[in-house]
């Protein structure tokens, strides 16, 4: 089997990982740091399976351009991706399914949206209703940032058009925890859960990110957590999207929060999530390419399986992240971090100048550490990236840290 991976991340470097161990990968664009990195678009490539990572091509109708070629395709059309391209749309769709989410509301008009936040207390959460890259959040408890942040949202000063039309949520407090399920149009599996960690610094300090790590396993998402959160919220969402004629054929990643009335979903995503999937996928010990060709071929024949061990991943950012990144510098360490027993480093943000890979994006790489512990996980990937270095260079320093009793928050 060949599988094309669409996509240029830490995400698509892992799934290029995992499946490489069975079937011959290819992945466009890819970056320097990942193998198998071909320029070619996918729409020019030929492959048995295509698996779309990123959201904009799946909200932009990439899946059903390959399916429309005949391509057995995994990600959903852009039906489907609406979740996660359009948040007002991902709340009206919850409503309908009866998945418990933060009470909200959606406003184009400022004097309406700050009229709205007269109306709350305590906390405020500001979201873009279209794609912002995973930056377009605000949680504050600060009134007056929140009204300042609703003008420089619908006034497309901050995220261009995706913010021009806002949803404003009720804040709500309490562990979070993703689940990514694989579907196949009618049912779905899930994976194991993970924890990730979005604010830029230790003790979820600073602005929200597209993530900084993440951890699996997660110790409140017992087997009972996953099968409630199954049967409570994804399935009831895909029973509402063949309602509405839409074959989800894809990841569906839930986020959900544990508040004092119970788990409640906070969003949908329509893709594997990242830095989540550099700690889910290794830890596979079922043939993953076997798994996502029968989702997208609508018949999962065979449940995941995985190992009992632990996988930490630790995001490495460029300086100024999450705003516009400093890049060009020269990645030091690599190989020492990679030579770490348990360790695997993906790549993202990563260039090449004079044949060595240098800084070109926000997040540049995610060093993931596996043991038989969360403990030992941690220590593996935390000994990995004391070996990278580069001027500048981010990274939290307690990814994990609740699950193995530090003074750390996720």
């Amino acid at each position: 089997m060949r599988v094309c991976i669409v996509g240029s991340g830490g995400r698509e470097h892992a799934l290029a990982h995992v499946l490489s161990r069975g079937v011959e990968v290819v992945v466009t664009p890819g970056n320097p740091g990942i193998p198998g990195s071909v320029v070619t678009p996918p729409e020019e490539l030929e492959a048995d399976l295509f698996v779309i990572g990123p959201e904009q091509p799946l909200v932009d109708g990439l899946a059903d351009r390959l399916r429309r070629r005949g391509n057995l395709v995994f990600g959903p059309g852009a039906d489907g991706a609406r979740l996660e391209g359009s948040k007002a749309w991902m709340k009206e769709l919850l409503a309908e399914a009866g998945v418990p989410t933060a009470h909200h509301g959606t406003f184009t008009d400022r004097a309406e949206a700050l009229a709205h936040l007269d109306q709350m207390e305590d906390l405020f959460v500001l979201k873009t209703d279209g794609l912002a890259a995973g930056k377009g959040v605000l949680v504050t408890g600060d009134r007056s940032q929140a009204a300042e942040a609703v003008g420089e949202y619908l006034s497309g000063e901050a995220f261009g058009d995706a913010g021009r039309r806002i949803v404003i949520e009720e804040g709500l407090s309490g562990p979070e925890l993703s689940v990514l399920a694989v579907c196949d149009g009618t049912t779905a599996v899930p994976l194991v859960p993970a924890q990730d960690f979005k604010r830029l610094s230790d003790g979820d300090q600073g602005p929200n990110t597209g993530g900084m790590g993440a951890y699996s396993p997660v110790p409140v998402a017992t087997a009972g957590v996953v099968d409630s959160l199954m049967e409570d919220a994804v399935l009831p969402t895909l029973a509402v999207l063949r309602s509405r004629g839409i074959d989800y054929r894809g990841v569906l990643y839930c986020g959900l929060m544990f508040t004092p009335d119970g788990p409640k979903v906070l969003e949908y995503n329509v893709r594997f999530g990242d830095p989540e999937t550099q700690v889910v996928v290794p830890r596979l010990t079922s043939d993953l390419a076997d798994l996502l060709a029968s989702a997208a071929a609508g018949s999962i024949t065979e449940a995941p399986t995985f190992d009992d061990g632990a996988a930490v991943g630790v995001v490495c950012a460029s300086p100024n992240y999450p705003g516009p990144p400093r890049t060009g510098d020269p990645v030091e360490g690599l190989a020492a971090a990679s030579a770490v027993d348990g360790v695997t480093v993906f790549c993202a943000g990563v260039g090449e100048a004079q044949g060595r890979l240098v800084t070109a994006g926000g997040r540049v790489l995610t060093v993931t550490g596996t043991g038989s512990t969360v403990p030992e996980a941690r220590d593996s990937a935390y000994r990995a990236v004391a070996e990278i270095s580069w001027p500048g260079m981010q990274y939290r320093t307690d990814i994990a840290g609740v699950a193995v009793g530090t003074a750390a928050t996720g």
